[in-house]
């Protein structure tokens, strides 16, 4: 499902990048660790024909991913936004989103940034024409279902307390946390407190096939699926795994890219597949896996990564895409933060997140609210 028609190119003067701190309402725990503040970058793609803007969804540390906050902060300052800028310059007529990714190709890794670049440009060029990027993507629908994500609690107890919770706010699906020693019992809680409400797990890489027999434990609880059990580079162990479990097994970490996703679904290493875009590079880059996906017939789901509205509105258009029928994680803004950056943060409703329909990403920067979260700034012009 290829981009019906390609966005206008941008004129691109400068580009400004953001450090911000965020508190979150309450501390996320997962497998590697726990935050109480968001750490991220926001970018700002300055162009002729009006402002653009984009999130570079790193971590302060690299725990998740490899990327990590400063790291992203250095690349981008020393590579990629110089690349971007010099391609700007040479480019006739301006450059073209869809040409991003191609630019700053040479340069090795580094997914998240080029994701929140690309989308600034994108951003950028689709509010200067009036068109909103779920209808440049191939949104379907107007709105999606929400998921929530539910960091791994002081015992199961806490955890059955703040999932139900998060059910009477009206979120149509429940994904919990788990690791070694906070697996089995906690999702068994959530069962029998809950019984068949939609659940699923997240392992984050914390087990290995060692641990088999405790996650085929899991099988009895109908789960949707098992997100990401073993360590990103283990396809092959995936597979093992997969053979061995009824629950479907859905690969995070490991999709990387369009032809990752390929390998994985080929070697039957997964069933199910979490695409996040800035794991993979970017929405164009999404858009890729999703028709690798779609054309295998294996269903995918939008992923997470404590977005703020920019990247939250821009995951709720990717999620409105055909192939997208599980819930995500597209949650409203207020499930991380008591203040978000954009002037009308994502509700919920009716266990929905509605597909922003005005220009570009669809919705507005509260400055103030962006001053405010601020700690570092840069700004750099061709």
């Amino acid at each position: 499902m290829p981009i019906a028609q390609a966005a206008a190119p941008v004129v691109l003067d400068a580009v400004e990048l953001r450090i911000l701190h965020l508190p979150l309402v309450s501390p996320f725990t997962t497998s590697f660790g726990t935050e109480t503040v968001r750490e991220v970058i926001v970018v700002r793609a300055r162009a002729a024909g009006g402002d653009g803007w984009g999130e570079i969804v790193t971590q302060q540390a690299p725990l998740y991913s490899s990327e990590y906050t400063h790291g992203a902060w250095d690349v981008a300052q020393r590579f990629l936004v110089p690349a971007l800028l010099d391609a700007a310059s040479s480019a006739t007529g301006g450059l073209a989103p869809e040409t991003v990714a191609d630019v700053l190709e040479p340069f090795v890794g580094h997914r998240m940034v080029k994701a929140g670049l690309e989308l600034a440009v994108l951003d950028a060029a689709l509010r200067a024409e009036g068109r909103p990027l779920g209808e440049y993507l191939g949104a379907v629908v107007d709105r999606v279902p929400s998921g929530v994500s539910v960091g791994i609690q002081r015992d199961p107890a806490a955890l059955v307390d703040t999932v139900a919770g998060y059910l009477d706010q009206g979120y149509v699906r429940i994904k919990i946390k788990i690791k070694p020693g906070r697996d089995v019992a906690d999702t068994a809680a959530v069962r029998d407190a809950f019984g068949a409400i939609p659940l699923q797990v997240d392992a984050n890489s914390a087990y290995t096939l060692a641990d088999a027999e405790t996650l085929a434990e899991l099988d009895r609880f109908d789960l949707l699926l098992i997100e990401q059990p073993l360590q990103e580079d283990d396809i092959v162990d995936h597979a093992t795994l997969a053979a061995r479990l009824r629950t479907p097994i859905c690969l995070d970490e490991s999709i990387v890219s369009a032809k990752a996703a390929a390998d994985a679904l080929a070697l039957r290493a997964a069933s199910v597949i979490n695409i996040k875009a800035g794991r993979v590079g970017g929405y164009l880059e999404a858009v890729r896996v999703h028709d690798v996906c779609r054309a295998a017939g294996i269903p995918v789901w939008c992923g997470g990564m404590l977005e703020t509205g920019i990247g939250r509105a821009a995951n709720a258009a990717l999620a409105a895409l055909p192939g997208f029928t599980l819930p995500g994680d597209v949650s409203a803004s207020d499930r991380f933060y008591a203040r978000d950056i954009v002037r009308e943060p994502i509700v919920l409703d009716d266990g929905h997140v509605r597909v922003p329909t005005a220009p570009g990403i669809g919705v507005e920067i509260d400055p103030v609210a962006l001053e405010d979260a601020t700690v570092a700034r840069v700004e750099l012009r061709r």
